[in-house]
Order: structure tokens, then sequence, then C-alpha cells
């Protein structure tokens, strides 16, 4: 028998000049790890005689990670954050996303930190923060 669990994701990320080695990202929600939007890769223009023209274009990936208000490495995503700011500067990562239930280790290159929760929602009790990193490119490869 064979399970398509997400529990023993392992996702890893480095930030050159302020996390070089890689980190490892834990402490997801319950209901969440990540999701990642649907990427566009043809632009179609309809011509006024009704012919259909496609060409490939590139577009980034974007990423959504949950984390349980308690999580370390909400620490991760504060400290790039507050570095972005400090130096007027970005800061970009690399990651890696290891799922064993399918085989795959999925390489995203070149990430920007674009949308970050500030703070936890306090609700009956703290709230999942997100974060969401746009990536250049991300490639699958077989484990």
């Amino acid at each position: 028998m064979s399970s398509i669990t997400a529990a023993n994701a392992i996702i890893m990320l480095t930030i050159p000049g302020l996390f070089p080695v890689p980190q490892r990202i834990q402490g997801f929600s319950a209901d969440n790890i990540y999701d990642a939007a649907e990427q566009e890769v043809v632009e179609t223009a309809m011509g006024v005689d009704g012919l259909l023209s496609g060409g490939f274009v590139f577009t980034p990936v974007e990423q959504n990670f949950s984390l349980q208000a308690d999580s370390v490495s909400n620490f991760i995503f504060e400290q790039w954050a507050a570095a972005m700011i400090n130096n007027r500067d970005v800061f970009t990562a690399n990651g890696q996303t290891t799922l064993t239930s399918v085989n795959r280790t999925y390489v995203s290159t070149k990430g920007y930190l674009v949308n970050k929760s500030p703070l936890p929602t306090a609700a009956r009790i703290l709230q999942p923060r997100r974060y969401m990193i746009r990536w250049e490119r991300v490639t699958a490869n077989p484990i």
C-alpha cells in the first residue's frame, strides 16, 4: 500500500547573506503546509479573423507557506523581512521540497519573499501565519 501523506515533507531554505546554511522549515499549520498557484506557460491571442495564436512565456511560481503561530520557522521569515527592511534591498532564497510519498524533490531557485504575516491573528487561539515566496523556477526531480 502506498500513501500520499504530506506529513513527511521536508522543506529547506537557504538565504545567502542571511542563512547560508540550509534551514529546515517546521511547524506547519494543521490544514496546510504550502500551496502553489497554477502557472500559466502559454500566452494566447485571438486574431480578428478568429485564429488563435499562442506562445511560450516564462512565469514565476508563487508558493504560500502556512506556519503555526508558535513555529520556530517564523523566525526565519521574520529575519528575512527585517534584513530587507534594514538594508533597503532584497535577499533571495533557494529551496528544496522533498515529498517522499510521491518520490519527488522540487528545487526552487531565486525566490523573493513577497508577502508575509507581520504577526499571528489572535482568535480563540493564535492562528497560522502565511508567507509567500515568488520563485523564478521550480524543477521536479525523482528521488
